[in-house]
């Protein structure tokens, strides 16, 4: 492989073999995450599990399994890709909503660790399920703590005006009720508050909730073996090249200060974005400069179908013109060509003078890229190629 690198490190002659657009992972940027999350977590009752929805391509898998994490699933699927790719089942929780019943009976026939239970008609199911296939279920009651992570509305999940968990309010009566059921075991509590948090304020407000709730069933005589507190952590979306790999020092040192665990008790974590997010890119190449009275767009060959994180969440992502080398610079929408006017990766982008077939990468792409990718406009799903050097 060469090592011929642009200036903000892609290997070109990689870029230059494959068809556009495709996604773009840098394995080395992967492995220096992994690192540092074990790095940080060496030493305490931490357990940390990877959340498929953010990127479930084998290799990305297959990776990570190696450095031991668990996984954080959301369907039967990908409880059957966990499995297929090197994740250990009791390492697995089950968290959504909706679980239907094959799925859950999936889970227990592969004897997942644990259900993240979100309602008391799912702990009911399970109940009956465990039951009927002669197993016990060990849960986790997802509770609600209506903590707002200021974030925005989509990915906001821990208000009282969310879909998910169990309201704290009625917290004492579901933990009554899983106590009572013949096919539960009831092993902690799960909390997940929201998506690309990059203040830890929201974080030290849940370990005070957690607080709170741990003495309060404490002094009823309840302990819980385990606390998950979900995932959530962000990463800079505006400074990819500067910051690759988030802050999780400051991360994990908010619940070593702020959450009192009990002896033997150990703390999940379920990180998706956080450890793929800034390992990948989707490259593309320009089709199109065009220009009205208004504005200049320039058109790719990549639109909302490879990456709809923009056209879904208004989110941003930093663009990047790959072979342009002038000093002449323009500003122009940076657009798709799928037919929706939704389908614009960037207003007002600032780049150098781009033309047709300038090679374009949309930056930290890599958790909710790839893994929501659809055939609208019967595109084909992007590729992927992967560099370590």
């Amino acid at each position: 492989m060469s090592n011929r690198l642009n200036r903000h490190g892609f290997e070109m002659d990689v870029i230059n073999q494959m068809e556009t657009p495709f996604y773009y992972y840098d394995l080395d940027i992967l492995h220096m995450t992994l690192e540092e999350i074990k790095r940080q977590t060496d030493n305490y009752p931490f357990i940390v599990h990877y959340a498929l929805k953010a990127n479930f391509n084998p290799q990305i898998l297959n990776e990570i399994a190696k450095y031991g994490l668990g996984a954080d699933l959301v369907s039967g699927g990908e409880i059957k890709q966990a499995s297929e790719h090197g994740f250990k089942p009791g390492d697995m929780t089950f968290s959504g909503v909706g679980k239907t019943d094959w799925e859950i009976r999936l889970g227990l026939e592969r004897g997942i660790g644990f259900f993240n239970v979100e309602s008391v008609p799912e702990l009911d199911v399970i109940n009956q399920l465990a039951g009927e296939a002669g197993k016990t279920a060990r849960i986790a009651l997802r509770v609600n703590p209506d903590i707002d992570a200021h974030t925005h509305k989509y990915i906001t999940t821990g208000t009282a005006d969310n879909k998910f968990g169990i309201n704290i309010e009625i917290l004492d009566q579901v933990i009554r009720r899983a106590q009572e059921l013949p096919n539960i075991h009831l092993s902690g509590l799960h909390f997940h508050i929201g998506s690309q948090i990059t203040l830890m304020r929201p974080y030290v407000m849940l370990c005070e909730t957690i607080n709170g709730l741990l003495d309060h069933y404490e002094q009823q005589g309840i302990n819980f073996e385990m606390i998950n507190v979900g995932g959530g952590l962000g990463i800079d979306y505006e400074n990819p090249d500067e910051h690759p790999i988030p802050d999780f020092k400051q991360y994990f040192d908010t619940f070593k200060n702020h959450l009192k665990l009990r002896p033997d008790q150990h703390l999940h974590f379920e990180l998706g974005r956080a450890i793929v997010g800034g390992c990948g890119s989707l490259i593309s190449r320009v089709v199109y400069v065009k220009e009205n009275r208004n504005k200049k767009f320039v058109i790719l060959d990549a639109g909302m179908t490879d990456l709809i994180r923009p056209a879904l969440y208004q989110a941003n992502h930093v663009v990047q013109n790959l072979t342009s080398s002038g000093q002449d610079t323009a500003t122009y929408d940076v657009v798709g060509p799928v037919c929706e006017s939704s389908d614009v990766f960037a207003h007002d982008c600032l780049l150098p003078a781009t033309r047709r077939g300038d090679v374009i990468a949309i930056r930290s792409a890599g958790a909710y890229g790839e893994s929501m990718a659809s055939n609208y406009n019967m595109r084909p799903h992007p590729k992927s190629t992967f560099i370590s050097r």
